[in-house]
């Protein structure tokens, strides 16, 4: 796993070890960065389910602004700062050891908005619905933003999560890519 594009574009990340984290394909980071390549420059980014921050860090080697990563694994927690240690983006990072509600509501009592939300939660574990409701309901994507989801082929999403519609859907193999934005 590397990252693609950028000005650290090449670097090999690190994986935690053993089967918890399953870290985006490089084929597949690059088909989801094409689609959302607008968006990149100067956005604040919320990487959810961080696990490796392997999407978190493609988008600041990009021209992201800055990046908030989000997990609940301490080994993947390691992981993700000797990452963007090793790709110098520690300025530009903030990194929360928690869950994705909880992380939702603090960037929210810190009155903190994003513009874009990766979210690689567990497969099939009835995460994404309640992540996606928690983001509408703090208030934390800016009016503009989208929120991208990999997950599972077998785990369909409605058209609509709250006031967040459905604008694409890509797939990869048994990997599905969906983006929410807010309706206009």
């Amino acid at each position: 796993m590397r990252v693609i594009a950028g000005i650290s574009k090449g670097m090999r990340l690190k994986s935690p070890k053993g089967l918890k984290t399953r870290p985006t394909t490089d084929r597949v980071k690059e088909s989801i960065f094409s689609m959302i390549n607008p968006y990149i420059i100067d956005s604040i980014v919320l990487d959810l389910f961080s696990g490796t921050g392997s999407l978190g860090i493609e988008a600041l080697s990009r021209g992201a602004e800055k990046a908030y990563f989000i997990d609940h694994n301490k080994n993947s927690i390691n992981v993700i700062k000797e990452n963007i240690q090793y790709t110098n983006f520690e300025k530009k990072s903030t990194v929360l050891f928690c869950d994705a509600q909880r992380a939702i509501k603090e960037l929210a009592l810190g009155k903190h908005e994003v513009d874009i939300v990766f979210m690689d939660p567990p497969y099939l574990k009835g995460l994404i619905i309640p992540s996606i409701q928690a983001i509408e309901t703090e208030g934390i994507l800016k009016r503009e933003g989208i929120i991208l989801v990999e997950h599972d082929l077998k785990d369909s999403l409605p058209e609509y999560v709250g006031k967040f519609k459905k604008i694409k859907e890509k797939k990869y193999g048994n990997t599905l890519i969906t983006i929410y934005s807010e309706e206009a």
